[in-house]
């Protein structure tokens, strides 16, 4: 009788030993799924690169983890997302540091016009000392890991009222992102800056809520700008990008080798998006002058100058030391 109720009493650890194991395999699991979300469009490299980096980390961990990519702003608008990193409802962002200056605001540095002389340039600052303090900086305020920099193009205006200098800006009302870096050169130059959201703009332009919109060419292409606007301007007044960014709730819980794994495919997938976008940008005046678009050149410098006397950075949160170190880069 004893042995059979110990037999019994086995029995049953046994079947409560694989529930728990079965519970907690299945806790496990959910863990490994990670929602990753942008703004972009699906033919953009941004949203390519994204995918190839869910698909790479999976084989690389030998599927420990499952990472879902939400493109086109199906988790949200830019702001939601961000926001979404540190509320947990989203794992993992590529998304404008400019967003991120929000919490941080010395990152917005960056996005303070003519800051950058070209790509080249702010891929080095990607590599700099300054970017990983400013990285370091928002992390220690969010919890939030920057990962990765990929080169999002040079921004120039495309509007249906031409214009060549700033003082032709004045009165226009051009779409901007809800960020003070942006409505930096609109204001120097009399424009009226609107914000509005991202995947509200071709509407906003067709409709003439606004009357201009300012982004890189290929995002320009990708959304087709171009078939609610008669001109391109080559302002050419941020050279943007983007930061791949781990929520607090996922990078915290990570192992380092993890950690070490998901850092360098975000980083070889942003090479390759900031490849696809360099050279999509080489191509793409020639065939938006085939299309019928005016094609403006202007005087950088002259915008820049405009900007400088009439914005002060500090008024943005940016700090100069910053800016300086910047140019400083070679």
């Amino acid at each position: 009788m004893r042995r059979k109720t110990l037999q019994l009493a086995g029995a049953a650890a046994a079947v409560a030993g694989f529930a728990a194991l079965a519970l907690f395999s299945g806790a496990a699991m959910a863990q490994t799924k990670f929602k990753w979300a942008h703004v972009y469009e699906t033919s953009e490299p941004y949203h390519k690169w994204s995918v190839w980096a869910a698909d790479e980390i999976k084989k690389r961990t030998s599927g420990r983890y499952e990472i879902e990519v939400f493109p086109a702003s199906t988790l949200g608008k830019e702001t939601d997302i961000n926001q979404g990193l540190t509320l947990g409802t989203v794992d993992i962002i590529i998304s404008g540091a400019s967003f991120a200056a929000r919490s941080f605001p010395r990152l917005g540095v960056g996005y303070y016009p003519y800051t950058f002389r070209d790509a080249d340039h702010l891929l080095k600052y990607a590599q700099s000392d300054v970017f990983r303090e400013l990285a370091d900086g928002y992390k220690a305020k969010t919890g939030i890991q920057m990962t990765a920099v990929t080169y999002y193009g040079a921004r120039h205006a495309t509007s249906n009222k031409a214009f060549k200098t700033c003082d032709e800006m004045k009165g226009l009302k051009i779409r901007v992102p809800d960020v003070p870096a942006y409505m930096a050169l609109p204001r120097a130059c009399g424009a009226n800056p609107t914000p509005i959201a991202f995947a509200e703009v071709y509407l906003a332009l067709q409709n003439g809520t606004v009357d201009a919109q300012e982004n890189p060419l290929p995002t320009i292409e990708a959304k087709k700008f171009y078939e609610v606007q008669k001109n391109i301007i080559l302002t050419g007044h941020i050279i943007d990008s983007l930061v791949t960014q781990v929520g607090p709730h996922v990078w915290s819980k990570l192992p380092d080798g993890d950690k070490k794994i998901f850092t360098e495919v975000m980083q070889e997938a942003a090479k390759g998006a900031t490849n696809d976008i360099r050279k999509r940008e080489s191509e793409l005046v020639t065939e938006f002058k085939q299309k019928g678009i005016n094609i403006i050149e202007v005087n950088r410098n002259d915008f820049r100058d405009r900007v400088v006397k009439a914005i002060d950075m500090s008024t943005m949160g940016y700090e100069r030391k910053d800016w300086d170190r910047i140019q400083a880069i070679k």
